[in-house]
């Protein structure tokens, strides 16, 4: 087989993005990839990922993630009209390693379906802005996109079947959604558990099977946590922090939190008003 020419690399940079909506015979080549990586959002259309050991296609929603160094040979599938990707060259920060595990159908060539439309939007959305941004005038464009990467990159990793949190059951997942995002409220537990479309009995056992937590005491911590927060960076009394957070009797919340942390909410915050400040 001749040789192929390689397509030009983008500029070398901590990050470089792009979108395109290409025809049937387009393609890339580059032998030895790039120094950085890659990743693409299959918006329409379908792609071809090259590997020595076969082809891979693309479809919409699907996300590819090549790591450095590793060949580039990708482009509109065989048979089809068009392909329509985003994508973004980039170095990623220490931090995001972790979460750059994703399953890898071929060497170096790693890639997530998304079937959740809510995921779907929120990363197309976010993708969006990483461009808009990357092409700003702002002084900290750079560094804003990065940080719009970073929140793809955090989603992604919900996603991600090798993640902890994507191997809980979907109504697990929306439970402590619903959870998070309610936790002021009354939520018995038939409440959350019509949520999910289980009766009671059942939520609660699933819940804890994977949570190892009863719905009942994760619901707390998520009060007793928010309510640290308000603790130490608000100066709300704390009747009404009790309240802001679903307890309606400022006693009863006193003693959960002193069971919990060991002291009285008024010790916490003035614990942290007292605390030494420590040169840097």
């Amino acid at each position: 087989m001749p040789d192929r020419p390689n397509t030009p690399a983008p500029p070398p940079g901590a990050l470089v993005t792009g979108s395109y909506r290409q025809g049937p015979r387009f393609s890339t080549y580059r032998e030895h990839g790039t120094q950085d990586w890659v990743l693409v959002y299959n918006l329409s259309g379908h792609a071809r990922f090259g590997s020595p050991t076969g082809d891979i296609i693309t479809g919409p929603n699907d996300i590819i993630l090549l790591k450095p160094h590793v060949r580039h040979d990708y482009g509109t599938a065989p048979d089809q009209t068009h392909w329509e990707p985003l994508w973004a060259h980039f170095i990623p920060r220490p931090s995001w390693m972790a979460w750059l595990n994703w399953p890898e159908p071929a060497s170096g060539i790693q890639r997530l379906y998304l079937s959740d439309l809510g995921q779907q939007q929120r990363i197309i959305g976010r993708f969006h802005d990483v461009l808009k941004l990357n092409a700003s005038p702002f002084r900290h464009r750079e560094a804003l996109a990065m940080n719009a990467l970073e929140e793809i990159i955090l989603w992604c990793d919900l996603a991600n079947p090798h993640g902890e949190t994507a191997q809980l059951d979907s109504r697990i997942r929306h439970s402590l959604d619903y959870i998070c995002a309610h936790f002021s409220e009354p939520l018995p537990v038939s409440h959350i558990a019509a949520q999910c479309g289980l009766s009671p009995s059942r939520f609660a056992h699933l819940f804890r099977r994977q949570t190892r937590e009863t719905p009942q005491r994760y619901l707390e911590l998520q009060r007793l946590n928010r309510a640290c927060q308000l603790l130490e960076f608000t100066q709300e009394p704390i009747r009404h922090i009790a309240r802001q957070v679903g307890f309606d009797n400022p006693f009863y919340f006193t003693l959960r939190f002193k069971q919990h942390h060991g002291i009285s909410p008024r010790l916490w915050r003035r614990r942290l008003v007292s605390a030494p400040v420590r040169a840097t």
